[in-house]
This record gives C-alpha cells, sequence and structure tokens, in this order.
C-alpha cells in the first residue's frame, strides 16, 4: 500500500458555465482542503462538496495561497477535473499472481503499464478489480463508513489454500471471512474467477462457485454477480510459471460445468448470478447464449456478453444507414480473430451500403504470442505486420479501444501516427457502433488510389 502523503490536488480542467469556472478556477491550480479536510481522493472530494456552504483552500499556478468561499445546492457538483482520481498515491498490489498481465509484459515499456492497481477506490470508480489483500483496517472502516458499494473483486478460488497457491500471498486465505464481513456490513461485490486449468477448475471451480452464490441472498446480496474468466497468457509470462492456455475441450467443458450450476441457481435464486465470458464459447467454437440470458448484463466489463451487446446495438444503430454512398469507398476494418465469426453480421450489413465496401481483417496477436485474440490487445506491431503490403484502400477503420484512454498509443507503445506513416494510409480512430457507422460512411476518401 502507498503511504504517500495526501498531495493538494491538480486541477486539468474547469468545466464551461460551471461553479468553478464562474469563480475563475483554473487549469494548474490546486485543492489543498474542502472545510478544512484534505482530500484523499475523488471519494473524499464529492462526499465533502455535497455540503452547501464550502470553505476552500487553493494553491494557484503562482504558488499564491487563496481562501475561497462558497453557497450552492447541495449536491451541485463544482464543475472540476483532476489529474488523477487519486490525491494521495496508487495503492498497489502485493499480489504475486503467475497470471498478472503486468508481468507477462515485456521489459522497457512506459513506468505506467508496471503498475500493479489493487486500489478498492478505483474499484469503487471505475469497476477495476481488487484482491482485498492489502487493506488495513481503518480502510476496511472507511469502506464501511463511505457505503462504497459495489466493489470488484478478484476471487479466483474460494478454499484457502487453492486462493494463496493462485495469489502467493498468506493473507489471500482470508476471502470468505471477508465475504462474510460485507455481507454483515450490507455492502456489494462483483465478483471475478480466472480459471487456471490444472489449479482452480473442475472441483475447485465448483466450490468456488457454490460459496459465492451462498452470498446471493437477501435483499441485497453480498455477492449480486460472479464471472468466470479463461487465464489470458502470453509470450512474455515468466517461464517458471505453472500455468497452460484452455484447449477448447478444457472450454467445453467449463461451459457444460457453469451451464448446470447457473440451471440450478436460476431455479434457486432466480438468476444465472455466475456466467461465463464470451471468450469460452470462442475458444471452444460454440455459438454465444442468447441476448436473454445475460439479464442486465452485470458482468459486461468482464465480456461476459460483450458480443451480445454489440450485436443488439449495432442492429439498432444499422436502421440508420443511408441506402448508399458517394463516392464510393472501401475500408479494412480491424478486429480480434476472436470475434471474426460473431461479427460476419455486422459486416454483411455494411456491405449491404451501395458504395461501401469494408473487409474484415481479424487478426491474432504475434507480439504477445496469443493465437486467439481480444480485439484490445492488438498492437501496432501486430498491424504493421499483417497489414503491410496490403491494399488497404481509402483508409484503416480502427477500434479505439485497441488504444490506451484517451491516448493514441497502443499497448507496445507504438502510436497511430507511427502506424500511418509505416502504412502509408489513413488511419480512422472510431469508438463504438456510432463511431464505426459515422466514419464508414462520411469520412473523406483518398482522391487517388
Amino acid at each position: 500500500m502507498s503511504d504517500a502523503a495526501v498531495r493538494p490536488a491538480l486541477i486539468t480542467r474547469v468545466l464551461p458555465d460551471s461553479i468553478a469556472a464562474e469563480i475563475g478556477f483554473e487549469p494548474g491550480d490546486r485543492l489543498v482542503s474542502i472545510n478544512g479536510q484534505a482530500p484523499r481522493d475523488l471519494i473524499d472530494y464529492q462526499f465533502l462538496c455535497a455540503d452547501e456552504v464550502l470553505d476552500l483552500e487553493v494553491l494557484d499556478a503562482a504558488g499564491k495561497v487563496h481562501q475561497i468561499e462558497i453557497e450552492k445546492d447541495y449536491d451541485e457538483d463544482l464543475g472540476l477535473e483532476f489529474e488523477s482520481a487519486l490525491f494521495d498515491g496508487l495503492i498497489q498490489c502485493n499480489n504475486r499472481c503467475p497470471f498478472c498481465f503486468i508481468d507477462q509484459q515485456p521489459p522497457g515499456m512506459r513506468q505506467t503499464l508496471y503498475l500493479k492497481d489493487d486500489d478498492y477506490r478505483l474499484s469503487f470508480l471505475y469497476g477495476s478489480y481488487l484482491t482485498l489483500t492489502n487493506l488495513p483496517q481503518r480502510e476496511w472502516d472507511r469502506i464501511a463508513q463511505l457505503r462504497l458499494s459495489p466493489l470488484y473483486v478478484s476471487v479466483h478460488a474460494t478454499e484457502p489454500e487453492v486462493r494463496i497457491r493462485l495469489l502467493k500471498n498468506n493473507r489471500a486465505g482470508q476471502i470468505l471471512d471477508q465475504l462474510r464481513w460485507f455481507q454483515e456490513n450490507r455492502l456489494q461485490i462483483h465478483a471475478q474467477v480466472v480459471v487456471c486449468p490444472g489449479i482452480n477448475d473442475g472441483e475447485h471451480l465448483e466450490r468456488t462457485l457454490r460459496d459465492l452464490a451462498s452470498f446471493h441472498k437477501g435483499d441485497l446480496p453480498a455477492v449480486a454477480s460472479a464471472a468466470v474468466v479463461p487465464v489470458g497468457l502470453t509470450r512474455f509470462r515468466p517461464t517458471e510459471d505453472e500455468l497452460t492456455p484452455v484447449t477448447p475441450d478444457q472450454a467445453r467443458q467449463a461451459i457444460a460445468q457453469v451451464q448446470a450450476l447457473q440451471a440450478e441457481f436460476r431455479s434457486k435464486f432466480g438468476s444465472n448470478v455466475v456466467w461465463l465470458a464470451d471468450e469460452w464459447f470462442l475458444i471452444a467454437g460454440q455459438d454465444l447464449p442468447p441476448e436473454s440470458h445475460y439479464e442486465d448484463y452485470p458482468q459486461i466489463g468482464n465480456g461476459v456478453g460483450s458480443i451480445r451487446q454489440f450485436l443488439k446495438q449495432f442492429k439498432t444503430a444499422a436502421r440508420r444507414l443511408p441506402k448508399s454512398v458517394s463516392p464510393a469507398r472501401r475500408w479494412v476494418w480491424v478486429v480480434g480473430n476472436a470475434v471474426e465469426q460473431a461479427f460476419q453480421p455486422v459486416l454483411k450489413r455494411l456491405n449491404q451500403v451501395e458504395g461501401l465496401t469494408v473487409d474484415m481483417v481479424a487478426l491474432r496477436s504475434d507480439y504477445w504470442g496469443q493465437e486467439i485474440t481480444v480485439t484490445g490487445l492488438l498492437t501496432g506491431h501486430d498491424l504493421a505486420i499483417a497489414l503491410a503490403g496490403r491494399d488497404l484502400g481509402d483508409g484503416v477503420l480502427l477500434p479505439s479501444l485497441m488504444l490506451k484512454h484517451g491516448d493514441t498509443r497502443f499497448l507496445d507503445d507504438t502510436t497511430v501516427a507511427d502506424l500511418a506513416k509505416r502504412l502509408d494510409t489513413p488511419i480512422h480512430v472510431v469508438s463504438g457502433i456510432e463511431g464505426l457507422l459515422e466514419t464508414a460512411v462520411q469520412a473523406p476518401v483518398l482522391v487517388t488510389r
């Protein structure tokens, strides 16, 4: 856990027409305290700013201290955005999980890629997963006091010896007691189980899912949902680990096992409670469950139902596609090979627009050494190799989820500009379905090909 002191929070944006803009806040100012209390993080900031009368201490970019008193409506937002959600530093992971993606990256990348986030505040704010192995009592007390729920917890196994083996941390064996704490405090979690063949699969997986389901009861279930995810491995993982990738046969076994439990849980709880990530079906070569299976998509962040949701949203958005476009245009749409078959209906519909041609290029990742690759893990290296020498028409449609949030950088530190120069073609970054459709029919095309 970070022992960094609370630092004045750096303001990076002042929303137009907000209270802060009216007062004269500027990017570069630092918020020191609110009503005499220094906020540790965005959670404290939001909690403290709920009051109607605020006494702010602010340090401007020139180093001058200002005292500002504000009267506002209860819960009215000030309109400030900060450099980070954490003002006192990141609570980092103290486990040594062999399947940790951070440890499966090559050396020499940008430093932020090696930060091991295990911070309950980011879990509450953004849905990132934590293990609960690094929290002193004062943080548990704060979670209860501020009602920070739901949190997202990497459980992996409920048997103490199995979870300790996976996390390489003796404190990992306390998970059932911790789940009881959530239950007693009427707080919720969404659980994640990363299945590692030969370690926490088979009978261990059944035990884990039954244990988790036992906390899915009452009007506020302590375990709101659980996702079962196949382990993801790269060629950069430590050579001494004991992990093996999930085979198609193992995927089929896991699907059958979990679907049997889902039927039992639906009968008992009126919900599946546990869900299989889409990757299981892609690895097994099986059809995805119907859309109705996913209820309200409680584990969409884990890739549970994301393909079905995408297809549903595309079907709705595609009604607005024109019958034809002019001038004619041809794009190369790059995706991970994991979704190649599932996205065929999307490809077919796009190509029904007269004058529009979309060629899907579905790639495995040479960079990570994966045979089956989700779109978000493709790198500039992968695209440069696969697209070199290919007729790219009017350019490339690049899903934004391949890039660092708010940046133009792939996971291998290649930038979109680097790739466009190397391929000598325009690259259009598309965000979501609306971005894909809008770019496909409206983006400017090359005058000559």
